[in-house]
């Protein structure tokens, strides 16, 4: 079997090594930053330490490719899908598994369908790392629950979400409503918190309304993963947003959360040293002059 990455950051990285030796000699990855742009030289190490074949173009990668992943950010889903349509082999599996909105998966569906791919919305329900290629996945479209057994057999932990294309994007975009702005309001909190000086009074009174959550613990990892994941997550809430809108839905909140996502991925400030009070006080110390400066 042929398998073809579009993309190969943290999240293709991961499912392909998790598959190791099994599946190595049978990958080949396309990305963005093998195409002559920042970062080919790191790309093309860690597709050598996996044991996978950085292709010269997409085209190369795509050729005889019965499988296409695709796990770009998602502001560059439909691109993917688009420069992907033409190089697909017949028949060619497209497992778009990029955090995008319903309305999103189906132009790309569209898109794959029409040069005679096969499409599947799939819907990566959980951080990438430990699980890596068997991280939980929900998929949805034509004929879901036939391919879910191509899946499981790579293997990949899949659940079918009977109906159309969309339907196991919805369940991930509307759950990041919460999951997202939860990290998004805990850091607006916890940062004017600090700022004003009243800690000391804001996280006890939290603890006592909410005594399972450790606000300052739970500050400082969202500090972290911001930093880390915060412009692939703000463009994954962009999409979040989008949702809401084809809902009919007012959608304020989550479009607020692309910005906090996105300045504090932007800040350029230091990872917090500890997940406590004195890790996010001590990354709040970094973090909000910079916040001041724009």
């Amino acid at each position: 079997m042929r398998i073809a990455f579009i993309g190969f950051g943290e999240a293709g990285s991961a499912i392909a090594g998790g598959w190791g030796a099994a599946r190595a000699g049978q990958i080949r990855v396309t990305d963005l930053k093998l195409d002559g742009g920042a970062g080919g030289a790191p790309m093309r190490a860690r597709c050598a330490e996996l044991g996978v074949e950085a292709a010269g173009s997409k085209a190369d990668a795509l050729a005889g490719a019965e499988i296409v992943i695709s796990t770009v950010t998602a502001d560059q889903a439909m691109a993917a899908a688009r420069q992907a349509a033409p190089h697909l082999a017949e028949g060619a599996l497209y497992l778009d598994c990029n955090s995008c909105a319903p309305g999103s998966k189906r132009i790309s569906e569209e898109v794959i369908t029409r040069t005679g791919g096969r499409y599947l919305d799939v819907a990566i329900m959980s951080p990438i790392y430990p699980a890596q290629h068997l991280s939980p996945c929900l998929i949805s479209g034509t004929d879901a629950e036939a391919r879910a057994e191509i899946l499981r057999a790579l293997p990949m932990n899949v659940t079918v979400v009977p109906g159309p294309v969309g339907r196991a994007s919805s369940i991930k975009m509307i759950r990041s409503v919460l999951v997202k702005g939860m990290e998004a309001l805990t850091a607006e909190c916890a940062l004017a918190a600090i700022a004003a000086g009243v800690e000391d009074a804001v996280f006890p009174s939290l603890k006592e309304m909410h005594p399972k959550i450790d606000i300052e613990a739970r500050a400082a990892y969202n500090f972290e993963r911001m930093l880390e994941h915060g412009e692939r997550r703000a463009a994954e809430m962009e999409e979040v947003a989008k949702t809401l809108t084809e809902l009919g839905l007012p959608n304020g909140m989550s479009a607020a959360c692309v910005d906090w996502q996105r300045a504090i991925a932007r800040s350029g400030a230091p990872m917090p040293e500890g997940r406590d009070a004195a890790g996010a006080a001590a990354f709040a110390a970094e973090l909000l002059p910079r916040l001041r400066q724009d």
